[in-house]
């Protein structure tokens, strides 16, 4: 059902925050995973159970420092468990999809509330805007929802790399919808929720907005970024660059792994004493190549999570953020992962009930992919 929330004296945020109090106060949810501001300025997620504390609730607040599918894994994956309300924006929904085809997550156990996005911030770049001018800082959110209706094509170029071409900034399969695109957000914030959900919230239906204009206007203007960030891309990983210089500034720190909600791996190989190999190992090969580059084995490790995790790559671009030399982690996976998502006819986050190519058995598989 379409309702919606009347925005009292243009304070967005802090009806917002009302609404998130009502779920804990009503029994909808018994915790909530939300980013809260810190004493400083910073956003941080927190799981909160007190409904006062949310009056430092910010999920309108354009930074995204680490993706919360990850966190919502941790608060759903095993018994006991509590009812958790998990506001995430689209790419860590999608995520959160995608872990729980893998038993990384549970989400019976999980209320989802997704928020629109217009994009984020880099982590040092928000907390620099801070420092320079704290309220500026607190209502750019609104700037890029502006910007994404008045001007779709041309996105603030602060913006993290893979907020610019994002061409999914709406999740519609959540269990409770915060609508922004298309609203006059001053005035109102749109809400779509199950029917069972609007009753327990007392919320009366309303008529719709001008959201799904906006977003046909706002998918079309990042997808056309998109294709010219892939077409470069793969310009140069097919060109006489080829992968190996695209990654040869890789240190093997393995950063990019770590922050991707997509490698759930407990127990991996590149964290194992497996790549310390002997001294003499080392000159054996620079002997039979006449040069070895160090560190070594770092296209082994890019290789690797490629084939392990391309298909649920959700473009949250938390890899090229998390990267100390700035290799394009997250464009390289996208433009992969789009040819290898459509030949399986599969997008990571569309559906709970989709099966994963890679763990599902097709004795004709390869006869169907044109082998």
């Amino acid at each position: 059902m379409h309702t919606s929330l009347a925005v009292r004296d243009r304070n967005t945020l802090g009806t917002l925050q009302d609404f998130l109090k009502s779920l804990l106060e009503k029994g909808i949810v018994e915790a909530l995973l939300v980013p809260m501001r810190t004493p400083a300025g910073g956003i941080s997620p927190a799981l909160v159970m007190d409904p006062k504390l949310l009056s430092e609730a910010d999920p309108f607040a354009p930074v995204l420092p680490v993706n919360g599918a990850t966190l919502a894994g941790q608060l759903s994956v095993r018994e006991p468990r509590v009812k958790v309300g998990v506001i995430l924006r689209s790419c860590e929904l999608r995520a959160l999809v995608e872990l729980s085809k893998v038993q990384q997550a549970n989400l019976s156990s999980l209320v989802t509330i997704s928020v629109d996005c217009a994009g984020t911030y880099s982590v040092p770049n928000y907390q620099r805007a801070i420092s320079s001018n704290q309220k500026h800082a607190s209502n750019s959110w609104q700037k890029l929802f502006r910007l994404a209706t008045d001007t779709p094509g041309q996105p603030d170029p602060s913006l993290r790399s893979a907020c610019k071409i994002c061409e999914q900034p709406v999740y519609e399969d959540a269990d409770i919808i915060i609508e922004l695109h298309g609203t006059d957000f001053e005035q109102e914030i749109g809400l779509t929720t199950t029917d069972e959900l609007s009753a327990k919230l007392g919320m009366a239906p309303t008529q719709g907005n001008d959201r799904a204009i906006v977003m046909d206007k706002l998918v079309k203007a990042r997808s056309a970024l998109r294709d010219s960030e892939f077409a470069a891309i793969r310009s140069r990983l097919e060109g006489a660059e080829g992968i190996n210089g695209v990654f040869v500034s890789c240190i093997r720190c393995h950063n990019c792994m770590t922050v991707c909600p997509i490698c759930y791996c407990k127990t991996c190989v590149f964290k194992s004493a497996v790549f310390d190999h002997e001294p003499m190992q080392y000159v054996n090969w620079a002997k039979q190549k006449g040069a070895l580059r160090m560190p070594a084995d770092t296209m082994l490790f890019h290789l690797t999570r490629l084939n392990h995790m391309v298909l649920s790559c959700v473009g949250c671009g938390m890899c090229t953020e998390a990267c100390p030399t700035e290799l394009p982690v997250g464009i390289v996976f996208r433009a992969i992962g789009q040819r290898i998502q459509s030949v399986f006819e599969y997008a990571p986050g569309r559906n709970p009930e989709e099966k994963l190519p890679l763990i599902t058995f097709k004795a004709d598989e390869w006869t169907e992919v044109g082998e």
